[in-house]
């Protein structure tokens, strides 16, 4: 890994008087699989919207690749290689697979023809060949999802910003995207996870931060995280990490 391709520096917004991220300052360094996690409200979602554009901050900024690209439109910084995914996956629902990740691929690529071809390669990386005809609107929550990823990935990004993208799957699905996913970063693909499946953060971060009332609380190592007293009071309340504790000494 060399250098950080995205630094976000004393970022925050206020909505209504609330501040929903509150400094936040963090450095994703190329070529990792790190995560954001946090109980729910935490603002984590919201802070992929400042990262990426889709809201711009009250204070701070947020440099992608060396550039300063602070509130700029997300469509110009998906061109420069930065792209999210949304947890609530809303697909083009009477076109076809195939249909949907060539909307992405449309982003750098002007041919019809052309953009199809790359939609089968892009559906191959994330286990969607089998599903390329069929309309986006008959695939189950998984293949929403993968479908999701796969309409991401077709923008050829350096930096992916995935929200959520095993909210909603068995654990058997899980386990079957995680190498998904892992695959990505191995090919080269630098990858920012918000997720609360336990599990996939433990298997593929290297990184983690821990966002909790719109600061950061904590970061390191998946299991430094999960077993800092600060993280366990905001997951389960005041008190809990002492409980804990003493429950361990009986």
């Amino acid at each position: 890994m060399n250098g950080a391709l995205l630094h976000v520096d004393k970022l925050s917004v206020t909505f209504g008087g609330l501040k929903a991220v509150d400094g936040v300052s963090l450095s994703v360094p190329r070529g990792s699989l790190c995560a954001l996690i946090g109980p729910n409200g935490a603002g984590k979602t919201t802070l992929f919207a400042l990262m990426s554009g889709f809201l711009r901050p009250g204070s701070g900024r947020v440099v992608f690749n060396g550039h300063d690209i602070t509130g700029r439109a997300p469509h110009l910084n998906a061109r420069a290689g930065m792209t999210r995914t949304f947890q609530i996956v809303q697909p083009f629902a009477a076109q076809t697979v195939r249909e949907n990740i060539a909307v992405g691929a449309h982003l750098h690529i002007a041919g019809r023809a052309a953009a199809l071809r790359e939609a089968e390669h892009v559906a191959e990386r994330v286990g969607l060949t089998a599903q390329l005809a069929k309309p986006a609107s008959d695939l189950t929550v998984a293949g929403r999802k993968r479908l999701e990823l796969a309409r991401a990935l077709s923008t050829r990004p350096q930096l992916l910003l995935l929200d959520e993208v095993l909210a909603g799957l068995n654990p058997h699905e899980i386990s079957e995207m995680i190498p998904v996913v892992r695959g990505l970063a191995a090919s080269g693909v630098t990858v920012l996870m918000i997720e609360h499946v336990m599990q996939a953060v433990m298997n593929l971060a290297q990184h983690v931060w821990v966002l909790a009332q719109g600061r950061l609380i904590a970061e390191g190592a998946p299991g430094e995280v999960t077993r800092n007293a600060a993280v366990i009071e905001a997951y389960l309340g005041h008190g809990a990490a002492e409980r804990l504790r003493q429950g361990a000494l009986r």
